[in-house]
């Protein structure tokens, strides 16, 4: 089992590269890329270009997508699953990992974790909301994400792009199941999720 973490995007609604902000003892990427490594065969963590000597990455893309395929370039042939998880999610855990490959491997073209919406959600059209959807069949859905490799390798064969790696596997007809994800696995987007972040990482580290 592979992972890819991807930390090549420019974070531009954070206002700087949010994957080398500090939670402590350690930076962003570097606490995904350790829980990483402690569940997989090996590890690619993908980066922006001009980063690729200093953090020992492969050079991502202008999209979250291209990104991914500059990873499972440099994944071997003979990987069977891999896992892709967004750098900006350093809270996720060893035990998440397991829930998502356990999937996989009992059969699911690609496993993805999610926590159910608690709010209201609202199909909105040129300002008018057209549709508002029933809350019990929503979840947020996080990574990591794990896949078939050769399942993932033919999603992204045809270079489209997608918020997420689990909607080019559902277009080309894959079986995506859901596991239960993790409260505290946010995803660093502002300055406050950081200091969120940081908080939670003492208090784990305290404990």
């Amino acid at each position: 089992m592979w992972t890819i973490v991807v930390g090549g995007g420019s974070a531009s609604r954070f206002g700087r590269r949010k994957q080398y902000e500090s939670l402590g003892a350690e930076r962003v990427i570097d606490r995904s890329r350790r829980v990483a490594e402690q569940v997989s065969d090996g590890v690619i963590v993908v980066v922006p270009a001009e980063d690729v000597i200093r953090e020992g990455g492969v050079a991502g893309g202008s999209t979250r997508s291209e990104s991914v395929r500059a990873g499972l370039a440099a994944v071997p042939a003979d990987a069977t699953v891999i896992c892709v998880h967004d750098a900006a999610r350093p809270l996720a855990t060893a035990e998440l990992y397991g829930r998502v490959v356990r999937a996989v491997s009992g059969g699911a073209d690609a496993a993805i974790p999610g926590v159910a919406v608690t709010d209201t959600i609202k199909v909105v059209a040129d300002g008018r909301v057209v549709a508002t959807p029933d809350r019990s069949t929503l979840v947020a859905v996080q990574t990591p994400q794990a896949f078939r490799a050769d399942v993932l390798r033919d999603a992204h064969r045809g270079e489209a792009t997608a918020t997420d790696d689990a909607a080019l596997v559902e277009a080309a007809g894959g079986r995506v199941v859901v596991v239960a994800g993790e409260d505290d696995n946010l995803k660093i987007t502002r300055p406050a999720d950081l200091d969120w972040a940081r908080r939670v990482v003492h208090d784990r580290d305290e404990s």
